[in-house]
């Protein structure tokens, strides 16, 4: 049996990206996932493509927020009781990352992954028909009450000194930059020069199309486990079992699980997020739009307006909380007084995350012919082009002239 080159296990936006760079680079792809590519966790993000994006999760005096985000009215941050276990030592190691030392560094490591971002995506979408699918756009932050002080925190700081365009709007400007906002936001916090995609699922169904057409291998399976016998990897799945040289872990959440097959462990939970989707709001939204303390970010996309985001920490497997879907229409309305929301879509998908906000890119030690890309958190659109050039990189011995020290899996493991 000939083996393939290379099998991508995963078939998300980060194992998608993976397998057209490696294929870009003239390796055999064969790309495996227990579902149609593109259509779960990558499916149902809020569409952000921002080069700015770069912040861990754990800034200084982050703890500060933990009960309010958890006990106010919105409840952007919770977890479910079986979780507790897993996520007190998680959150410990969490908290310990949010220093000032700590933000400027993975805030450079996230620079790497997401500056590239709109360029990669529109180099993959060019000749495809569907170059529309990635479309320019502003990043608006909702403010309750305007303050110039705004601009100070070391999070802007940080995206200012590595030039990001930020600034307030108010007022009629506000109105004008986006009409249908409600007037009870007296400013926003605007960054220029992002994108979104108007369609994350139908961006990651043309990606897989074109990785197709070019030749490479799509298997539905769910792959069980991994051993390595000499130079071969093999990869048993549910219906049957593949053969390979290189093998990528790109599972997301379920990455963690494929690793403990050979007795690897990191630091990864589930963080699940939500959306409504309304599929006549009767307005539109012109840009990517951030309401804080509702740990939301809504924008106009094909099919109607979405808003998604808050994070639910819970087993993988763990239900839908189906409360989320009234406390993310009552958001809505709160955020757009004249929305629409007869017809809406509830979904819930798993974030892959890890305690500092960065995924793990590259070879796995002691283990020859093994790779990962997962652990992208809340960024694995943004994060997904740059992680496979790097991963490919990598792979093919290619002199990489970016530091990339903290992406190595060993910064979790011996």
């Amino acid at each position: 049996m000939k083996l393939i080159d290379v099998t991508v296990i995963g078939g998300g936006i980060v194992g998608i990206c993976s397998a057209l760079s490696l294929q870009e680079s003239g390796l055999r792809v064969r790309l495996i996932d227990k579902d149609n590519p593109g259509q779960a966790t990558s499916f149902g993000n809020a569409g952000v493509i921002s080069p700015w994006s770069i912040l861990p999760h754990s800034m200084p005096g982050f703890w500060k927020n933990i009960p309010k985000l958890m006990l106010t009215r919105w409840r952007p941050l919770s977890v479910r009781a079986g979780a507790w276990p897993n996520i007190i030592p998680w959150g410990l190691n969490f908290l310990s990352k949010g220093t000032e030392e700590n933000t400027r560094a993975i805030a450079d490591a996230m620079s790497l992954l997401c500056f590239p971002s709109i360029d990669l995506y529109r180099k993959y979408l060019k000749n495809t028909g569907h170059e529309n699918l990635v479309k320019d756009s502003s990043y608006l932050q909702l403010v309750t009450k305007a303050n110039e002080s705004l601009l100070k925190d070391l999070g802007t700081q940080i995206r200012i000194s590595k030039g990001a365009n930020i600034e307030i709007i108010k007022g009629l400007d506000l109105r004008s930059f986006e009409p249908s906002i409600s007037s009870e936001f007296e400013a926003g916090i605007v960054i220029y020069n992002t994108a979104r995609t108007l369609s994350p699922g139908r961006l990651c169904t043309v990606l897989v199309n074109k990785l197709k057409a070019q030749g490479a291998n799509l298997i539905k399976d769910n792959i069980l486990k991994i051993h390595r016998n000499g130079e071969t990897w093999f990869l048993k799945g549910k219906k049957k079992e593949y053969q390979t040289k290189f093998v990528v872990i790109s599972a997301g959440a379920w990455s963690k699980e494929l690793l403990s097959s050979i007795k690897v462990d990191v630091p990864l939970i589930t963080e699940r997020g939500y959306h409504v989707h309304c599929s006549k709001p009767g307005i539109e939204i012109l840009n990517s739009v951030v309401y804080p303390e509702g740990g939301v970010i809504a924008s106009s996309m094909e099919g109607g307006v979405r808003v998604a985001g808050q994070a639910e920490f819970g087993s993988i497997d763990e239900a839908p909380d189906l409360k989320r879907e009234k406390t993310l229409i009552k958001i809505s309305r709160k955020m757009f007084p004249d929305i629409n929301l007869n017809k809406t879509n509830f979904w819930m998908g798993r974030r892959p995350s890890f305690p500092d906000s960065i995924p793990v890119i590259g070879s796995v030690p002691n283990q020859p012919g093994l790779y990962v890309n997962f652990g992208h958190s809340h960024h694995g659109l943004m994060m997904a082009p740059k992680s496979g050039e790097i991963l490919t990189n990598i792979i093919m011995q290619k002199p990489i002239n970016e530091d990339i020290n903290l992406l190595n899996i060993k910064r979790f493991i011996k």
